[in-house]
C-alpha cells in the first residue's frame, strides 16, 4: 500500500523502560540494530498497526505498555536505490516505491523484561535486544534512517523533558550530560551491557 508520492505507511515504536533507555533490537542474523517498526496494513489504523507490531516484533500486548506520546505527523525517508535492487527484482515496484512515512510512538513498559518474547510470531525480526540510553548513537543507526531517527527522538523527547530541554542536548552527548535528565530520579542509565539478551 504506497501513498500518491511512493512512500509506505508505516509506524515507529520507541519503547522506554522504568529509567527511560530505549528498546534497541538487533536484525535477525544481521550485525544491524534498530527501534520496532512495521508497515500499516489496509483498514488500520497507526495505533492498531503498532500494538500489532509490538506484539509480532517485541511480543508486548496493549497491557504491557502505556502510550506516553506520538509524532504529530509523518516522518519521511528515502530507501536507496541500491537497497530496492537488492530487495525488489520487479522494475514496475522499484519506480514506484519511494521509501516509508512514518508514525512513531512512544511507549511505556510497564511489564516486565520477561515479558519481551522475540519469537512471537512465525518470522522473527530480532535475535537480540537490550537497554540503551535514549539518545542513541546515530552512527549505529543505517544511515538512510538517521534523519527520521533523530527528529522522531525529537519530538518524542518534549514528553520526557524534566529541569532541561532534551531537545538541546548535543546528539550523541556523553553520559554524564544524560544524568542531569535523570537528576529526580532514583538511578540513572548506565553504559549499554555488551552482553545481549535473547
Amino acid at each position: 500500500m504506497l501513498d500518491r508520492e511512493g512512500y509506505r505507511p508505516n509506524v515507529g515504536i520507541v519503547l522506554l523502560n522504568g529509567h527511560n533507555e530505549v528498546f534497541w533490537g538487533k536484525r535477525v542474523g544481521q550485525h544491524s540494530w534498530q527501534f520496532p517498526q512495521g508497515g500499516i496494513q489496509h483498514g488500520e489504523s497507526p495505533e492498531q498497526a503498532m500494538y500489532r507490531e509490538l506484539h509480532e516484533e517485541v511480543g508486548l500486548l496493549p497491557e504491557h505498555v502505556q502510550i506516553i506520546g506520538r509524532t504529530r505527523d509523518w516522518l519521511r525517508y528515502d530507501v536507496p536505490e541500491e537497497f530496492l535492487r537488492r530487495q525488489h527484482a520487479s522494475k514496475t515496484h522499484r519506480a514506484s516505491y519511494r521509501g516509508q512515512k512514518q508514525i512513531w510512538f512512544l511507549l511505556r513498559l510497564v511489564g516486565s523484561d520477561s515479558d519481551i518474547e522475540l519469537r512471537a510470531s512465525d518470522h522473527p525480526e530480532f535475535d537480540a535486544w537490550r537497554w540503551i540510553p535514549f539518545w542513541i548513537q546515530l552512527d549505529t543507526v543505517v544511515d538512510f534512517k538517521r534523519e527520521v531517527y533523530q527528529l522522531a527522538l525529537s519530538e518524542l523527547a518534549r514528553y520526557l523533558s524534566r529541569g532541561i530541554r532534551m531537545q538541546q542536548l548535543a546528539w550523541g552527548s556523553p553520559l554524564e550530560l544524560l544524568h542531569s535528565f535523570y537528576a529526580e530520579e532514583d538511578d540513572a542509565p548506565q553504559e549499554p551491557n555488551p552482553t545481549d539478551k535473547t
